[in-house]
């Protein structure tokens, strides 16, 4: 009986600390993810800044995203890509997305 018990405690407790972690901030973003983990290595602040950019506008964005997924060979899905781009698109560029935010 005892067992019983402390097992429902434990797992009671268990419980209450999965519950109390924090939710994921907004930038915590699959697109963030994505790029963290797969394209950060190379492509550093200063790719988005530099003079001769090839991303100018939302459509060039997406270009360049799907060009480098596939030159990563990630194979990525379209919305992966499009998750991607929305995410640099907050943090660097801020162009107005063209109505299709998330697909490519």
């Amino acid at each position: 009986m005892w067992s019983s018990v402390l097992f429902g405690v434990a797992g009671f407790c268990v419980a209450i600390q999965i519950a109390a972690q924090p939710l994921p901030r907004a930038d915590e973003s699959r697109g963030k993810l994505l790029y963290t983990t797969h394209c950060i290595a190379c492509h550093n602040t200063q790719v988005h800044w530099r003079a001769k950019r090839a991303v100018t506008d939302w459509t060039t964005l997406k270009l360049q995203v799907r060009y480098w997924q596939r030159q990563g060979g990630l194979a990525w899905s379209e919305t992966d890509m499009g998750e991607v781009a929305r995410y640099l698109n907050a943090l660097y560029y801020g162009f107005e997305p063209d109505g299709d935010t998330v697909t490519m």
